[in-house]
């Protein structure tokens, strides 16, 4: 039921005939991109607010214990916690605790609204939505029963844009950038690889290669790299939950990632869907969309940071799995899991 260019009237139409549809099925269904949705009922349950991040967050503070989502096109994370200890800065700002851990890029906060929906049983629910240039959702906070609804209206009036129209202008999205590989490299890569003393150093070496991760990865052999089966996500979950051990999860898109910090316990698979089910932490994957699945080792001062790795047949990092280096004993038992991993034949570029 693509429409071609709906005007807001047609976009709330169609809302109302289809409510039970999740905002951004709906919006695929329609052709349009959830900003554009959501836009469409400014006026009446939705508020343009600014997108700057250093205006927004340290309001979000107020409110509590909120819920706040981060997804991409395979992976939901949503944890449960306060937004404090924000860090900003131009390029990129941080929210860093026990619960709620994001790493946030501003030039990719461009749209945001602040929406009010409301509930077949009469009740509303509250959040904050953040949209990139084209118009697809970064993050979201999402208020809870635990949270200071008494700061809402006034946050909502201090953010407030003095925009309040109903339709937004949208970018055409960026293509996805698929492996890049350059066989020629293979001394470079690996001689750079040796020489990284911290995993943030990794995106950087491989970029000044005119390379990418995944076709880093494609490339680099062992002992850097393996390549793991395609059920290596599923497995690692449910042999951390067994074990009880804490690892950390990495879930994002360009503006925002979103990082859990622990234990997983309640694990089930709903159709495509893998789940992790549990109190102020849920994760919710396309399983169905794993098209290949790494394990990456980088050196840092607290010794070798190993991660499993599942990317999307478009080459999109879908999550990040790493063990928590900063529990020795827990780091080593994570380690001796992911090496148990059933690896795949790899050919490597020499």
């Amino acid at each position: 039921m693509t429409m071609a260019n709906p005007t807001p009237s047609e976009i709330r139409a169609a809302q109302q005939d289809n409510h039970k549809m999740r905002p951004r099925d709906l919006a695929d269904m329609l052709g349009i991109s959830e900003a554009q949705l959501i836009a469409a009922n400014v006026g009446a349950d939705v508020v343009r607010i600014t997108a700057v991040m250093d205006d927004l967050i340290p309001l979000v503070n107020r409110l509590g214990e909120v819920m706040a989502l981060t997804r991409n096109e395979s992976c939901v994370i949503e944890k449960v916690g306060i937004y404090d200890d924000y860090r900003g800065g131009p390029h990129a700002a941080l929210v860093v605790n026990h619960e709620i851990d994001l790493r946030m890029f501003p030039k990719h906060w461009v749209h945001a609204f602040a929406v009010t929906k409301r509930l077949d049983d009469g009740s509303e629910r509250l959040s904050i939505q953040i949209f990139d240039a084209a118009g697809d959702a970064v993050h979201k906070i999402f208020l809870r029963d635990s949270s200071v609804i008494e700061e809402w209206d006034a946050m909502v009036e201090t953010l407030k844009s003095p925009d309040q129209s109903d339709t937004v202008a949208v970018e055409p999205r960026a293509p996805i950038e698929s492996a890049k590989t350059d066989p020629a490299k293979l001394d470079k890569l690996r001689a750079g690889w040796d020489e990284i003393t911290d995993t943030h150093q990794f995106l950087q070496m491989v970029r000044n290669l005119k390379l990418n991760r995944l076709g880093a990865y494609r490339m680099a052999g062992a002992p850097y790299v393996r390549p793991l089966a395609i059920s290596a996500v599923d497995t690692i979950l449910h042999r951390a939950a067994e074990m009880g051990l804490p690892i950390m999860v990495f879930v994002g898109n360009q503006g925002c990632i979103e990082i859990h910090t622990g234990p997983v316990n309640e694990i089930k698979q709903m159709g495509p869907w893998l789940n992790v089910l549990d109190p102020g932490f849920n994760l919710h994957l396309r399983s169905d969309h794993i098209a290949e699945v790494w394990q990456a080792t980088k050196a840092t001062r607290r010794g070798d940071a190993i991660s499993v790795e599942a990317f999307d047949a478009h080459g999109a990092l879908i999550l990040q799995i790493f063990g928590v280096l900063a529990e020795p004993e827990a780091a080593a038992k994570w380690n001796e899991l992911v090496r148990s991993l059933d690896g795949l034949p790899q050919e490597v570029s020499a």
